[in-house]
């Protein structure tokens, strides 16, 4: 075990799944150019070569169609999209064709294609990028059947997700957050895969549950860590997958702890926390001491001001806020329903 920074990890798994299969390619924009690709896909053109490892012209939906033609044929590509905002231009070939190929001409197997596409968007967040350059867009495209989405937080995760993804037999959206690409942790120097759809609890705890995804899930670690000077016991899950996600894994910890916080860097309104925090409802009711709370970005597009950037993104003060007020509206309901 080495540490490497997660923009490492991710280089390292492209680089060993080009070296053990000879179907993997990567296309995209800016793959040539340290500016575009930087640190998580530095040099691998003169590693592997420019048949390999294509750059593109800006035409995310013809590169994406492309990607999606050559995993057809048997290929294994993966299509990078820089930022994901733009990524909205490719969406005929990832949701009407690569989502829906497998329901059309049934599964993969006995002669039938299935569509072996890693599609790889980067979430820019911050900086003052403004509404057009910071979107995170992940709950639009958890709504489709079809097409799996992850969404690491862990330099570890990174890699094995992303060789798990190459690996998968239909189409898989990986999503980065550039925030987490100078996080540091420990990651095999062997290929190894993390299982799609398996949520991983980072810390144990017994008061409330705090369910982060992507870049939230590291501030859902901080938030416990203020929690627990406080004397309160968090538990932290790591989402990872978004589609399919861990519902057993989420519910059995909120089954014990009673309370939860769910931590999306999405939109509120229709985005994966009202989706999480309504499967919570549905499957753990009776065990809560009080609603499902959110942290989530307010329903507004980002701004382009550092000043109310500040204000836009939560983080682990807010979540550890939300936890508090649990524990408070918790204690008071259990008072009341006793005295009834």
């Amino acid at each position: 075990m080495r540490t490497l920074t997660y923009a490492q990890a991710i280089r390292e798994a492209h680089a060993q799944l080009l070296a053990l299969d000879a179907r993997v390619f990567v296309i995209g924009q800016g793959l040539w150019s340290p500016w575009y690709a930087g640190s998580s896909l530095e040099d691998l053109d003169r590693e592997f070569g420019r048949a390999r490892v294509v750059d593109t012209p800006v035409s995310e939906n013809a590169v994406t169609g492309m990607a999606l033609g050559a995993a057809l044929a048997g290929l294994r590509p993966i299509v990078f999209h820089p930022r994901m905002d733009f990524m909205l231009l490719a969406m005929d070939p990832i949701v009407n064709q690569a989502a829906n190929w497998s329901y059309l001409f049934g599964a993969p197997g006995a002669g039938r294609s299935g569509v072996p596409l890693v599609i790889r968007a980067v979430i820019n967040r911050g900086g003052e990028q403004g509404a057009q350059h910071s979107q995170a867009l992940h709950a639009m495209f958890m709504h489709l059947p079809g097409l799996k989405v992850v969404m690491p937080a862990t330099p570890a995760d990174a890699k094995g997700l992303l060789m798990a993804a190459v690996a998968d037999p239909g189409p898989v959206l990986y999503i980065d957050d550039r925030w987490l690409y100078a996080e540091s942790g420990e990651v095999s120097a062997e290929p190894f895969t993390v299982a799609l759809g398996e949520a991983a609890v980072r810390r144990s705890g017994s008061d409330v549950t705090l369910i982060g995804i992507s870049w939230m899930a590291r501030e859902c670690l901080r938030a416990a860590g203020m929690l627990e000077s406080e004397g309160i016991d968090a538990e932290v899950i790591d989402l990872r997958s978004l589609k399919p996600w861990d519902k057993e894994r989420v519910a059995a910890s909120v089954a014990r702890t009673g309370r939860a916080v769910v931590a999306d860097g999405g939109w509120r309104t229709a985005g994966a926390s009202a989706e999480i925090a309504a499967e919570i409802g549905e499957r753990v009711f009776d065990h809560l001491l009080a609603p499902v709370a959110r942290v989530t970005l307010p329903d507004t597009p980002a701004p382009a001001s550092r000043t109310e950037e500040q204000a836009y993104y939560p983080g682990a003060e807010q979540i550890a806020a939300a936890a508090r007020a649990l524990l408070e509206r918790g204690t008071a309901g259990r008072i009341k329903r006793a005295a009834a």
